[in-house]
């Protein structure tokens, strides 16, 4: 999503990451909410439906919307082949994205809770795939993640980083960054301001990223000072200082 973001951008390899804890730990009601909702422009969070997880369980309706729009806190990445307690990435997908995208989420929660390990997690999603279970969008349509900040792999290195890096999620399954002629650089920032692909899990899961702007981002972090206070208080793996853990 380049929550993840990044969590793979196409062609590129993506180092194991460090193994942590595998039993979740729940975030408290109200503060996992506003990190869910931030993840959408603050004109739409009103309107838009929420998921909060339930580590023992799953995720579970927190609130409907009217809007379309459904939002969470990802804590299982499937495509990574690790379960760990320290991943947190705020996203929302539009009425398409939440029909297909957005269930393969829920269902991974699902699947964690009930058990299932990381390399059984990652096989069982890429069945689904395969048989036709999950399918990709049949419309255009995008993912919000316009958060303040997240925690999940990224650039430079694509290990993980507790980061802030407001962006926009395109549906483009199929599409490769050879297609759109994109060369991004991790090492280089200026190579991400302008369109690329990121290859979550399968060509099923690729989109187009769209970092928003310098002076787009500064207003985010500007506005959502209180909630990154609050994220750092909650814990310290969410403080922004702390690039790498």
């Amino acid at each position: 999503m380049l929550a993840v973001i990044l969590a793979s951008v196409a062609s590129l390899a993506v180092s194991p990451i460090r193994a942590a804890a595998t039993t979740l730990e729940p975030m408290p009601a109200p503060l996992e909410t506003r990190f869910a909702l931030a993840a959408v422009p603050p004109a739409l969070r009103d309107q838009a439906t929420v998921y909060l997880l339930d580590p023992g369980k799953g995720y579970h309706l927190s609130r409907q919307g009217t809007n379309g729009i459904a939002c969470l806190v990802e804590r299982t990445v499937w495509e990574w082949a690790d379960l760990r307690d320290d991943v947190y990435v705020p996203l929302c997908y539009d009425t398409a994205g939440a029909k297909t995208y957005l269930k393969v989420i829920i269902d991974a929660a699902a699947l964690r809770a009930q058990g299932m390990d990381a390399a059984a997690l990652k096989a069982e999603v890429e069945k689904r795939y395969k048989n036709g279970t999950y399918k990709p969008p049949t419309k255009p349509g995008l993912s919000y993640m316009v958060a303040p900040l997240m925690r999940a792999l990224g650039p430079p290195d694509m290990r993980l980083h507790t980061m802030a890096m407001p962006h926009l999620m395109f549906y483009a399954p199929g599409v490769s960054n050879e297609d759109i002629g994109a060369k991004p650089n991790l090492a280089d920032h200026a190579s991400l301001a302008y369109p690329f692909i990121d290859k979550q899990g399968n060509a099923e899961q690729s989109y187009f990223i769209q970092l928003v702007g310098e002076t787009e981002k500064a207003k985010i972090l500007a506005d959502e000072k209180s909630l990154i206070d609050d994220l750092c208080a909650y814990r310290n793996v969410l403080c922004l200082a702390h690039e790498k853990h």
